[in-house]
């Protein structure tokens, strides 16, 4: 009888959603200012990931932005896309005026509007903290050897397709694993 085998390619697909499994954990566990949690997270693939895509696609139409699709395709050719947001409109409480208000009360009792692609005002400190949850994200993709890029323009198209609806701010990590890193050497 001979030993059970499994083929190269469906291994690297559920290795890329183990890695993914990962990076959510890695950007839950993340340090947070004050120790206030207010990141999410999703991993999307299949036609959720091809609905974030279709999006993106649209957004480049709509503004005439070509960056847009090239990062489309991006989303279209990666195994899945890990989506982490943060719900910046709120205050961390530190009083620090990096928002643009005299404090943290005038802040909060701000009106919150959808502006081009994301909730604003946002609190810098709540920024900050999506900021490290995304670099530990990827900091765990590349000790596993797993192809990503940060890439703001997925996070727009979630924003608009709800898909981490507490979140103000979201960026998209997409993975895949290929013979070359298909996000970097793209065309412009």
């Amino acid at each position: 009888m001979s030993p059970p085998a499994i083929e190269g390619k469906e291994a690297e697909k559920d290795a890329i959603l183990e890695a993914a499994k990962l990076m959510v954990v890695a950007a839950r566990t993340a340090p947070k200012t004050a120790g206030i949690d207010d990141i999410s997270s999703l991993i999307i693939y299949g036609p959720e990931k091809n609905a974030v895509a279709e999006k993106m696609e649209e957004i480049a139409a709509e503004r005439s932005i070509e960056g847009f699709r090239r990062d489309a395709k991006n989303v279209r050719d990666s195994d899945g896309v890990i989506l982490v947001g943060v719900r910046a409109n709120r205050s961390a409480g530190l009083d620090c005026a990096g928002c643009g208000f005299e404090d943290c009360k005038a802040f909060d009792g701000a009106e919150k509007v959808l502006g081009r692609d994301f909730v604003g005002p946002s609190c810098i400190f709540k920024s900050l903290d999506l900021g490290i949850a995304l670099g530990s994200a990827a900091k765990i993709a590349g000790i596993l050897n797993v192809d990503n890029r940060i890439m703001y323009r997925v996070g727009t198209a979630a924003v608009k397709l709800k898909l981490l609806p507490q979140a103000t701010i979201i960026m998209g990590i997409p993975v895949s694993a290929r013979g070359k890193n298909i996000y970097f050497d793209r065309a412009k």
